[in-house]
């Protein structure tokens, strides 16, 4: 019992810090999206694409998560108008980005000159799923390879999402993945989702995910 009431305390104080974090976010009119996914699901490629939609229209920040390393904020930086490298490797939680942490590093960036906020978590099913970060939208990425059934297997990330980007499906007649059964699995899981199926190394899908994206932001701006 004691064990649960440390727990409930760590969360307590988590969503506590996000909450502020969220109050920063609002008072400077940032949008932010915590982009979820396994490593290799395209959490990158996606941020890439998305910046590069959403340049001539916003300013963007990027908050780049990974355990150790920094080769995807190397990608960034001459995309995104600001980036900032986190890394995990040394915290006593490594597998996630924690609200504190969010709350240590955005004073990194310029508040003042950016409008969206892209935080690349740490890849992983488990541990970003119940950690609240203080970003307005949670963002998960699934990809055909990893196969149909982490819905069943990680249900708490696909409980707690907003949003579910179908990553890949340029592979679909190549890989063993069943599409409906994917989709009815998390939209019985959390019905309010909203899916997109896309591929970002050609392109399909993308054109959905960023109206919706440009619609979350025009409700901060």
């Amino acid at each position: 019992m004691k064990k649960v009431e440390v727990v409930q305390d760590v969360m307590s104080v988590n969503d506590t810090v996000a909450a502020a974090n969220r109050e920063l976010l609002d008072r400077h009119k940032i949008f932010a999206a915590n982009v979820m996914a396994s490593p290799g699901a395209g959490k990158t490629s996606l941020i890439l694409k998305t910046i590069e939609h959403l340049k001539g229209k916003y300013k963007t920040g990027v908050m780049e998560g990974d355990v150790a390393s920094s080769v995807d904020a190397e990608k960034m930086e001459n995309v995104a108008d600001a980036v900032v490298q986190v890394n995990t490797q040394k915290l006593s939680i490594a597998c996630t980005l924690i609200a504190n942490v969010v709350s240590q590093t955005l004073p990194k960036l310029p508040l003042d000159d950016i409008d969206v906020l892209l935080m690349e978590n740490i890849g992983n099913l488990v541990c970003p799923s119940r950690f609240l970060l203080g970003a307005h939208k949670r963002v998960v990425l699934s990809s055909l390879p990893e196969g149909d059934d982490k819905p069943i297997k990680y249900p708490l990330i696909f409980l707690n999402a907003d949003v579910v980007l179908i990553n890949k499906i340029d592979l679909h007649p190549y890989v063993d993945f069943d599409l409906d059964f994917y989709k009815k699995t998390v939209l019985e899981l959390n019905p309010r989702l909203i899916l997109f199926e896309v591929s970002c190394k050609t392109g399909q899908g993308l054109e959905g995910w960023f109206n919706w994206l440009d619609a979350e932001i025009a409700l901060i701006k």
